[in-house]
């Protein structure tokens, strides 16, 4: 009894250490994310940013309240005309990668993406030339999150896409096309399987 009651004890200071580390991890993101409006205007407070792998161009992008990012997100904006907005209330896991190419990408608010998940409003034109994919033009099309949508890990959304609001997207989908709201989309490529309606349980 002795020894189960020295077990629990040690598994609540465990939780309580991981959970302080993790708090003071957190701590240090918001203050990223601080420096982030302060130099670039770019976010609203309350918010944090785990450490980026990269982000070019930084100033394209627009955060708004309550984003919650996980570390290691690669954010490519390609130019002066291009640019990622994310709503407020967003939370998005660790590994994001996001390109955005002569428009505006569009993540909505209440959004929640998991890990690992890649966006694009872009594709590389391929003429079936000699050369490289990498050196024919960027095609943009305008790519949508809509509010309260939740993606899955390892989903890939490419270019043209757009979510209503409240879909769901399984978890390893390629997505591309119109789906409306409440839809839920699985598989690669990716299908719509079931739509609810807003008073559909």
């Amino acid at each position: 009894m002795m020894y189960m009651r020295n077990m629990h004890y040690g598994i609540g200071w465990e939780r309580f250490w991981g959970s302080l580390c993790m708090n003071i991890t957190k701590l240090f993101w918001a203050v990223r994310a601080g420096a982030y409006k302060i130099f670039y205007h770019n976010i609203q407070m309350p918010s944090y940013i785990g450490k980026p792998i990269f982000i070019s161009n930084i100033k394209g992008m627009k955060f708004g309240k309550r984003v919650r990012i996980y570390p290691g997100m690669r954010a490519e904006i390609v130019n002066a005309e291009s640019k990622i907005t994310i709503g407020d209330n967003v939370s998005i896991g660790q590994n994001f990668h996001v390109v955005s190419a002569n428009s505006n990408l569009i993540i909505g608010n209440n959004v929640t993406i998991a890990g690992n998940v890649f966006i694009t409003n872009c594709d590389h034109d391929y003429i079936g030339s000699n050369e490289s994919v990498l050196d024919n033009e960027l095609i943009s099309k305008e790519t949508v999150i809509g509010d309260g949508c939740f993606l899955g890990n390892n989903v890939a959304i490419l270019a043209g896409t757009k979510l209503g609001k409240k879909c769901v997207v399984g978890t390893n989908s390629v997505v591309r096309g119109r789906f409306g709201d409440y839809s839920v989309i699985v598989g690669a490529p990716a299908k719509l399987i079931k739509q609810f309606n807003s008073g559909t349980e």
